[in-house]
């Protein structure tokens, strides 16, 4: 490299950016656009029927989920039940407000394979309050 290569290298470095594939997802909001939330944090849907998921290995369990149509865009989700016997307070047709787990790169937490939402609310009543008995389930 010689003098005055500057301004070539600097052209350089900015194409072949795009052969980086974190740069292009970082750059194009590919990450948001593949989102059924839509880069949102919560969202609204309706139930639509509860399944049991199978742990991975090493553990043997049957974790309860329930499958949640999306509201703002119809994208169907399945959704982690926390809690003890939380299942009871979730039956098909009711409205439910989820959020992510949190698991590493957006990806699924724990032993739950595919599942990367869970429910916060059932018809607008906090699900840990209902588990705990501390409020009645409200009526739509």
């Amino acid at each position: 490299m010689g003098l005055k290569s500057a301004k070539k290298l600097m052209k350089d470095r900015k194409k072949f950016r795009w052969k980086d594939r974190n740069y292009k997802v970082k750059t194009l909001n590919l990450y948001a656009k593949a989102d059924p939330l839509e880069g949102a944090n919560q969202a609204r849907g309706i139930v639509l029927q509860k399944v049991q998921k199978e742990a991975k290995q090493p553990n043997s369990a049957m974790r309860k989920c329930c499958k949640v149509q999306l509201k703002k865009n119809g994208k169907m989700v399945t959704a982690f039940i926390p809690g003890n016997l939380a299942q009871r307070f979730i039956d098909e047709h009711d409205e439910v407000l989820i959020q992510r787990i949190g698991g590493k790169q957006g990806r699924s937490k724990g032993d739950i394979p595919g599942v990367r939402f869970q429910v916060i609310q059932v018809n607008d009543q906090p699900l840990h309050l209902l588990v705990n008995g501390k409020i009645e389930k409200g009526r739509r």
